[in-house]
C-alpha cells in the first residue's frame, strides 16, 4: 500500500507510549499497534482527530503517501 503510517516518529517524538496513546484516544493498544505497524485496512476520521489531538500534530505528521511503495 502506498500509504505509509508514520506514528512510531510522533510517539518517539512526544515520548509516549503506545498505552498511553490508546488510553487518550480511548482505542485498545493492539489497534494502535496495528496502525503503527502499518496493518490497518482503514481508520475513522473521529479516531484520526483524537490521534492528532492527544499527539498534538497534522494528519500529515502520521500519515505520507509514497508511489514508490506501490512498485514493490
Amino acid at each position: 500500500m502506498a500509504i505509509l503510517v508514520n506514528l512510531d516518529v510522533m510517539l518517539a517524538k512526544r515520548k509516549m507510549s503506545v498505552n498511553e496513546l490508546a488510553d487518550r484516544v480511548g482505542i485498545t493498544p493492539v489497534n494502535v499497534s496495528v496502525l503503527k505497524n502499518g496493518r490497518a485496512k482503514a481508520i475513522r476520521f473521529s479516531t484520526l482527530d483524537q490521534i492528532c489531538k492527544a499527539l498534538d500534530c497534522q494528519p500529515g505528521d502520521i500519515l505520507s503517501y509514497d508511489d514508490d511503495d506501490m512498485a514493490q
